[in-house]
């Protein structure tokens, strides 16, 4: 832990040795796989300790036996004391050598033994404490504030989409209330939030999903003479495609006009020049209304080799239950179609699975984990360009979950390590400016990002982690 701390001190960026991303652009986990180089351990067990424990020993050694040298006559079974000295010097060895040997020192298992490595203990329980200090303080003030942002903006978009069912009853909004949470409703940052309207009557349509279109399918007639069956005839092409663009400009034609007839409408603007149906509250708020079909029951065939099954997280259960959870299909624009023309591209869906991801990370300290990492990017990396957003840290929440399996591992007590593992990988993915979504591998996040944003982020992100690491207590101030 010192010689980590000291490196993280004294070393610029560049020191901080990049993450491997193995042949499906997925983060490596290290060397013990042989897919990519080494990441800085966290939780360094040896610390030199063991090692100087065994000169120390031996040192002991030569100067009890120097003591109690007996001239040769005197030896009768020089070969048998021989023996029984090395047995007691193997004795005495034995916790040094099992310190400096230890194979937990070298892997990702958490390592709670007081007497061999006080000074980490003390630091890890001085790091999660202050996390849980800035969770309860800086963590919760957010929540709040963004649950109060929320019901204020959620009141003008329901009556917004009030309005729009008034005029084309298709639109049913599912803006609803439970449980004190929104369906449908997801925080991109403390300012910025997207709405899912989910549609009604998908079943005459096939889900195509032959991994052509990067992070999107498409939905096409099962048959040619259901196309008058369809709930959305109007918006299905000659080639028998429900096309996404039709729908989120038909869509947006009819937000417009329900803006200008609601009762917040001194309060609320469309936002111009996007294709997106966005809205702009009290000059301070932007929220994305985005038309979409909720796919449960089904699987994606592009996310078909999620769970790898090397891995042992997530367990069976947990798999049945985020596959049952399904997915759902967004008509918005997609960035890795940009600048392609093919009629099929345009029509495309984007797949989405935040239900999916939400009940992974359920249990343990994932969620605490989740909500430091926002709150430090909101304070923090909120940079030009615009590089990193929530779903950024919730993807690689998803990736530490499995370089991490199992439940012990995240324990309250393993906070901190958890934390600066996210940190790292963080950087090593702004480095190498790919970012793999995590059940879509072959597309990346961060494409369409400035390299620029990307790099001045690796370096904020840096500073970040080095100062979390190596003065805890300086989370008071971050």
């Amino acid at each position: 832990m010192r010689h980590l701390r000291a490196w993280l001190q004294q070393g610029p960026l560049a020191a901080l040795p990049p993450f491997a991303l193995d042949p499906t652009g997925r983060p490596c986990h290290g060397p013990r796989n042989g897919r990519g180089p080494p990441r800085p351990r966290l939780r360094q067990v040896l610390d030199n300790q063991g090692n100087m424990q065994v000169a120390q020993e031996m040192e002991r050694h030569k100067e009890g036996t120097a003591a109690t040298r007996t001239p040769a006559a005197a030896r009768p079974d020089r070969f048998g004391d021989a023996l029984r000295a090395l047995g007691r010097f193997c004795t005495k060895l034995a916790p040094a050598l099992a310190a400096a040997l230890d194979p937990t020192a070298y892997c990702e298992t958490p390592v709670y033994n007081p007497d061999l490595c006080p000074n980490m203990i003390a630091a890890q329980a001085k790091l999660v404490y202050h996390l849980n200090k800035y969770y309860n303080e800086k963590c919760q003030a957010r929540k709040a504030a963004i649950a109060k942002t929320i019901r204020e903006v959620c009141k003008v978009v329901s009556d917004v989409l009030k309005e729009v069912e008034v005029q084309e009853p298709r639109f049913i909004s599912s803006l609803n209330e439970m449980d004190n949470r929104y369906e449908g409703l997801e925080v991109i940052s403390p300012t910025e939030f997207e709405v899912v309207l989910y549609l009604n009557q998908m079943g005459v349509f096939n889900f195509v999903d032959d991994g052509s279109l990067p992070g999107c399918a498409v939905l096409k007639l099962s048959d040619g003479r259901k196309r008058s069956m369809s709930l959305w005839v109007e918006f299905i092409t000659a080639s028998g495609y429900l096309s996404a663009r039709k729908i989120r400009s038909r869509f947006q034609t009819l937000v417009a006009q329900a803006v200008d007839k609601c009762s917040y409408r001194d309060v609320v603007k469309m936002v111009a020049d996007t294709s997106e149906v966005k809205l702009r509250i009290r000059d301070r708020y932007v929220v994305q209304i985005t038309p979409a079909f909720k796919c449960t029951g089904i699987w994606p065939r592009s996310a078909a080799h999620w769970p790898l099954p090397h891995i042992p997280w997530p367990g069976p259960n947990r798999v049945a239950e985020v596959k049952a959870e399904g997915f759902n299909l967004l008509s918005k624009e997609c960035h890795s179609l940009a600048g392609k023309q093919s009629s099929a591209e345009s029509d495309a869906w984007v797949l989405q699975f935040a239900e999916a991801e939400n009940r992974l990370q359920m249990g343990g300290c994932r969620k605490k984990c989740l909500s430091i990492l926002k709150t430090l990017r909101d304070r923090h990396l909120e940079l030009p360009g615009q590089p990193l957003n929530n779903y950024h840290m919730k993807t690689l929440v998803s990736y530490e979950c499995e370089k991490h399996p199992r439940e012990s591992d995240w324990d309250e007590s393993c906070l901190g390590d958890r934390l600066n593992g996210i940190l790292l990988q963080l950087i090593s993915c702004l480095q190498c400016r790919r970012c793999p979504h995590y059940f879509l591998p072959n597309l990346d996040l961060f494409q369409g990002k400035p390299h620029s944003a990307l790099e001045n982020a690796a370096k904020q992100t840096w500073r970040l982690a080095r100062e979390i690491l190596t003065n805890p207590k300086s989370l008071e101030k971050l």
